[in-house]
């Protein structure tokens, strides 16, 4: 009984975690360049004793173990904007951008220009040329990007937006405002990443598809404390008659 109490505490803790996944792919929905998330799990069995004085062999207990969770890199719905500054990545490269805690990647491509001629994101983070910031002249008009992520304008080139993948995307860690990092060396994209100009890449979650997984998380979740209450009711029980018999 005891047992069956601390795999269903085991399951509650998974499920928990999942849940906690699912509302992050929700609450992101509509961010631009998002990549929805997927809770991965494995059975983990507890070893069983080998004393031959039992009558009978042990049965194998299985438990939930949390193992993370998995990048989901499909391509998102790409949006038209007309902006020129706006550039959606297809394939599964990242642009590069500069943060106070170091560089970091994203899908994010809503740039704009600060007030010092810099292309940066939205959050204000420094866009990565091959050659380092990019940054434009006051004077300066036309502003396009190239299928290559070559920035021009009226004078000509001013720069390449840094384009890279990984070798283990899955080792990406989320870093909030939409930002990833890695321990891994980044790789130039070469033909692996091609942005869309005037377009923004919108996020890949399927509402729908999440809203169902949120209604069987939370509907096991309950089955599985309902079977819990009861077993700690049987044991109770147990305890109360043995009580009375002694």
């Amino acid at each position: 009984m005891q047992n069956a109490l601390f795999v269903g505490t085991s399951s509650q803790i998974a499920l928990q975690r999942e849940l906690e996944v699912i509302a992050n792919n929700v609450a992101n929905a509509s961010t631009t360049g998002f990549k929805a998330r997927n809770s991965r799990f494995e059975e983990y069995l507890m070893p069983t004793a080998s004393a031959d004085s039992f009558q009978s062999p042990d049965r194998r207990l299985s438990y939930v173990i949390d193992k993370g969770t998995t990048l989901d890199l499909t391509q998102g719905s790409i949006e038209q904007t007309g902006n020129p500054l706006h550039v959606a990545v297809r394939g599964e490269a990242f642009l590069a951008v500069q943060t106070p805690q170091g560089p970091r990647y994203t899908r994010n491509g809503a740039f704009e220009i600060d007030a010092q001629g810099n292309l940066v994101t939205s959050d204000g983070h420094q866009v990565q040329g091959e050659a380092g910031p990019i940054t434009l002249n006051p004077q300066e008009t036309g502003v396009s990007i190239g299928p290559d992520g070559t920035v021009s304008t009226n004078v000509g080139i001013r720069g390449r937006l840094r384009l890279v993948t990984f070798a283990r995307p899955q080792a990406l860690r989320n870093e909030g405002g939409n930002l990833y990092s890695s321990q891994d060396q980044p790789q130039p994209a070469g033909l692996a990443g091609r942005v869309e100009s005037g377009a923004l890449e919108r996020s890949n979650v399927r509402p729908v598809v999440e809203m169902t997984r949120l209604m069987d998380v939370n509907r096991t979740y309950a089955m599985v404390s309902s079977v819990i209450s009861r077993l700690d009711d049987l044991r109770g029980t147990a305890i109360r008659r043995l009580a009375d018999v002694a």
